[in-house]
């Protein structure tokens, strides 16, 4: 049976408090998103930062297939499907630097722009191999705050029609400005949605992360944003006091104190987004800032203490209105398979993609971001670790997330789950995604 004739009818539809429990793990939902999805969605393949130079590349690889991104000129970037059109051969892997692609092969050798540099003993085919039929086969390319997507589909959608809302509430924040700050990948042992699932919002936060709880009131909303969705924290108390879920009164609780303290277990515990930035300064916030100031007063100071420390880095990034901040939120997930955590000056990211055709296995992508003194960007190797208890290579945060993902594939298997419950007003990410995904797929 074609995957296109599979029906999915009888597995239950999408709710906001509902999601079929074999999306997550049924090998034909897998197969028809190789065959309907990652063909034909904009997916996010690289940052421009990976391919700085005229003739670096970077491999994308996504089930089956294999993609060349390639700086052609300064300002230009292309991308091909990896393989020879001689015999198949794939061409690159990882990334690299290049002045023509060479098939180790047979040796044919492509431009830059794909054209066909040197082909052995060409006269042998005569007149029956025009550079059109051995030029490499194009895949569209869509640059955006300084990532690089790609789509396969030479009938997609714009790109910039593709990411829609996305597009305003994020420029504001001048990303393309941001570098490496660290970038980690893993094999994980559950389906690329269950792990994306687990990072698009933050109810889970109370359970998994409970040592925020002093210093973090934990409750979001979250919104459907066209194909994406979005969560902020609202209705909840200012950073630095407790979660409302410990029961404690605010007015006993020093907010200077608590700040600091969330600050400094943040870069310890996840090393990354904007805590990184303001460690030099929480500081000053009880040394400078009187007890009795009230919380808005505090996170002023903090924001003016951030503001001097970074200018005296030379670190120059973007003011916030209150509207800019409410519309980033806490989180965007980038339909189908990009997070972003944003702040001014950092971003955490996150990329979910299948692990060949395992619906049980995914490929984890995880790098931090942050806006640096021009000229003093670190240089960023990509690290691999797929030992997920390696507190070397992985920070608390991420441990502590990545301890519960085998028991949540292999419980979604058990004959008494039926689908997961997501809660509809702080999972709507979660099964937004499972809807869209299904709307975009036409099953």
């Amino acid at each position: 049976m074609n995957s296109r004739d599979i029906s999915m009818a009888g597995i239950g539809e999408v709710r906001d408090d509902y999601v079929p429990a074999s999306d997550y793990f049924s090998q034909e939902f897998a197969e028809l998103e190789n065959e309907l999805l990652w063909p034909r969605v904009w997916q996010m393949a690289c940052r421009e930062q990976d391919i700085p130079e005229v003739g670096d590349f970077y491999t994308y690889d996504i089930v089956d297939e294999s993609i060349i991104v390639v700086r052609t000129a300064p300002d230009e970037v292309k991308a091909f499907f990896n393989v020879c059109p001689h015999r198949g051969n794939r061409l690159t892997a990882d990334c690299g630097h290049v002045q023509r692609f060479r098939c180790s092969f047979h040796g044919w050798q492509f431009n830059l722009d794909g054209t066909p540099n040197q082909v052995v003993d060409r006269t042998d085919w005569g007149d029956k191999l025009p550079d059109e039929d051995i030029t490499l086969s194009p895949v569209k390319v869509g640059r955006w705050a300084g990532w690089i997507y790609i789509n396969m589909d030479p009938d997609c959608e714009p790109f910039e029609t593709f990411l829609g809302p996305a597009i305003a509430a994020h420029e504001p924040l001048q990303m393309d400005g941001l570098r490496y700050h660290w970038k980690k990948s893993a094999v994980v042992p559950c389906n690329w949605k269950t792990v994306l699932g687990m990072f698009n919002e933050a109810y889970h936060l109370q359970a998994t992360h409970s040592q925020m709880l002093p210093y973090w009131d934990d409750y979001t909303a979250s919104y459907a944003r066209g194909r994406h969705s979005m969560f902020r924290y609202e209705d909840t108390l200012p950073p630095g006091l407790p979660s409302k879920r410990l029961g404690k009164s605010p007015e006993d609780v020093d907010i200077r104190q608590g700040l600091a303290d969330y600050i400094k277990d943040m870069d310890k515990t996840l090393k990354t987004s904007e805590a990184v930035l303001m460690v030099d300064a929480v500081d000053r916030l009880v040394e400078e800032v009187p007890r009795e100031a009230e919380p808005l007063e505090v996170l002023m100071k903090l924001a003016q203490f951030t503001m001097e420390d970074l200018a005296a880095k030379g670190i120059d990034g973007p003011v916030l209105t209150p509207e800019q901040i409410a519309e980033v939120g806490s989180d965007w997930h980038i339909f189908p398979n990009h997070i972003m955590i944003s702040s001014a000056n950092a971003v955490l990211a996150y990329r979910a993609r299948p692990n060949g055709h395992d619906p049980d296995s995914a490929i984890w992508d995880v790098y931090s971001l942050l806006r640096y003194p021009k000229g003093k960007e670190p240089e960023v190797e990509q690290e691999w670790c797929n030992d997920l208890a390696d507190e070397d290579a992985w920070p608390l945060v991420l441990r502590q997330d990545f301890a519960n993902m085998a028991g949540i594939q292999k419980g979604m298997k058990s004959r008494g789950f039926k689908g997961a419950r997501t809660n509809p007003k702080q999972e709507i990410p979660v099964s937004h995604l499972h809807r869209m995904l299904r709307e975009f797929m036409g099953v």
